[in-house]
């Protein structure tokens, strides 16, 4: 569903990473990116939006203001937002490259 929400909002290079075999902290990872700072603020938005209607809401959300890389954690998965600037500097992918990267069909399976 997150994914599905940045992606109304045209986020771009929508992944899924599969941690639950590489890490306990947290079970996936969805990393977007976005052309600008009110892009960012409106995939977090959307994706807060959508959540909250299901009754999901976050732990915390961090990075909303300067929108270079927002974080919002909901415990079982975070997202993460990023300029295409920040996302090929913190280069998650290859941080975590263990993770398997999934299709966001196969999570509402």
């Amino acid at each position: 569903m997150a994914a599905r929400a940045a992606e109304s909002k045209k986020a771009f290079d929508i992944r899924i990473l599969d941690l639950r075999e590489v890490t306990s902290f947290t079970d996936f990872f969805i990393v977007c990116s976005v052309s600008n700072q009110r892009q960012g603020q409106a995939v977090a938005d959307e994706i807060e939006k959508a959540l909250k209607e299901t009754g999901e809401l976050p732990v915390s959300i961090e990075g909303y203001d300067a929108a270079e890389w927002i974080l919002m954690d909901y415990g079982d998965f975070l997202v993460h937002i990023f300029s295409e600037t920040a996302r090929s500097y913190y280069d998650l992918e290859r941080l975590w490259r263990h993770a398997k990267v999934m299709e966001a069909q196969a999570l509402t399976a």
